[in-house]
């Protein structure tokens, strides 16, 4: 006698609900220390150092660290490192490496200056010619890595030493484009209004609490495990409290003769850095490309036998960092108002990968988030200005700066290990 069963009708959402318990806030906090001793830290020893490094120099330098005009020098100071390291970010999430990053913004600087100035383009074709450059010169680097095999060290030391080139022939030897437009050079050395600068503050706020609270509301209506309520809120609250504050301070008088020239708003580069974060976050976070690069970063065999185009992934992810290289290389361009034979090298790249492993994103592949690009170019930019205030050389920042990024590889290997042993990795 054979017996069949009939497939239940699926819950609905409402009786969903109730399927998990949802934590208190005590318990909350108490799973996230289990997490953090586990193993899993994430941006947190990035931003400990951000913290004691500021209140460091703010107490040796109080009357320059922490002068408004310093603060908006800051954030122009990163920008270049910070945009460069978010397009790395996705690199290094597949356990790869970019070395040629740095002079592929150089290569693109000098495309933008060259069409501007040599050719006679106006901005929006030669910013145009800049970011296809950036785009073909990842394609081409992801064709190598993916397609050809070569492992991307190898590739992309090659291409560091061909753009460095490719710079030189383009601008010269001891040569220099000299950049006069406008809209190029507003983007690093001019300020959005005030009234502009607290409008965006507000719509950026409300943004991000409302789109905090949906989630925390569908998470629960499906019956997913929510944080709680008071931590969404408290999490509002801070960001919040930190995006006014920095708003108020960037929209005071930071001239040094406000009578001949003033210097009030939060500089451009800032809200063009918070929309690139926001769409490579997005990316990354709420896309199937995004769940992808991470599957692949974690174990690219097991991804690719689960039909993942593992090769495409790849490609997508190295055209992306060129592409976010492209815009470092015009911001570059805009704060010197001029490209020369150097640009891009120096101390750019290094400074880009020692951001993103310092604001959480590992070597080793499968870890890693938006937010460490910037936390660590934070970090990275504090110790620079800070120790040119107080007077140090280029030395010495070179030996802190790589005694950090050694700390953060350290914090890296050895939270893995330990969430391995505790079951966590």
């Amino acid at each position: 006698m054979s017996t069949s069963t009939v497939p239940s009708a699926p819950l609905a959402p409402s009786l969903l609900a109730g399927s998990v318990e949802q934590p208190t806030f005590r318990e909350a906090v108490g799973s996230y220390v289990s997490k953090v001793r586990g193993g899993d830290m994430g941006s947190l020893p990035a931003i400990l150092a951000l913290t004691v490094l500021t209140l460091a120099f703010v107490i040796l330098k109080p009357e320059t660290f922490a002068s408004t005009l310093n603060i908006a020098n800051l954030f122009q100071q990163g920008a270049v490192v910070v945009t460069i390291a978010m397009g790395l970010v996705f690199v290094l999430l597949l356990g790869e490496i970019d070395l040629s990053a740095g002079f592929a913004s150089g290569v693109c600087g000098a495309v933008l200056a060259t069409g501007l100035t040599v050719y006679g383009w106006s901005w929006y074709v030669a910013l145009a010619a800049a970011l296809a450059t950036g785009i073909i010169i990842g394609l081409l680097i992801g064709v190598l890595v993916a397609r050809v095999g070569i492992p991307s060290f190898i590739t992309t030391l090659a291409a560091f030493l061909a753009f460095q080139g490719i710079v030189l022939l383009i601008i010269g030897a001891g040569g220099n484009i000299s950049i006069t437009d406008p809209v190029i050079i507003a983007l690093q050395n001019r300020n959005v209004p005030p009234l502009l600068g607290w409008a965006l503050a507000i719509i950026a706020v409300l943004a991000y609490a409302g789109t905090s609270l949906r989630t925390w509301q569908l998470r629960r209506k499906r019956g997913l495990l929510a944080a709680p309520l008071g931590m969404v809120v408290l999490k509002i609250v801070a960001l919040g409290g930190v995006v006014l504050a920095m708003v108020a301070i960037l929209n005071q008088e930071r001239s040094l003769n406000p009578l001949r020239t003033s210097i009030i708003g939060v500089p451009i580069v800032v809200p063009l850095i918070v929309v690139l974060a926001l769409v490579l976050g997005f990316v990354l976070t709420r896309t199937a490309f995004g769940r992808h690069i991470y599957a692949v970063g974690g174990n690219a065999e097991a991804t690719r036998r689960a039909g993942i185009n593992v090769k495409a992934v790849k490609m997508a992810c190295f055209m992306i960092c060129s592409f976010m290289a492209a815009i470092a290389g015009v911001l570059a361009a805009s704060r010197a108002t001029s490209v020369d034979p150097n640009a891009g090298g120096s101390n750019v790249l290094l400074y880009a990968v020692g951001a993103a492993v310092i604001g959480g994103t590992s070597l080793f592949g499968g870890k890693g988030r938006i937010i460490d690009a910037l936390i660590g170019g934070a970090v990275i930019a504090v110790i620079d200005n800070g120790m040119a205030l107080l007077g140090y050389s280029s030395g010495i920042k070179y030996v802190v700066t790589g005694a950090v990024l050694a700390a953060a590889a350290a914090v890296d290997a050895i939270s893995r290990r330990r969430a391995r042993a505790t079951g966590r990795g």
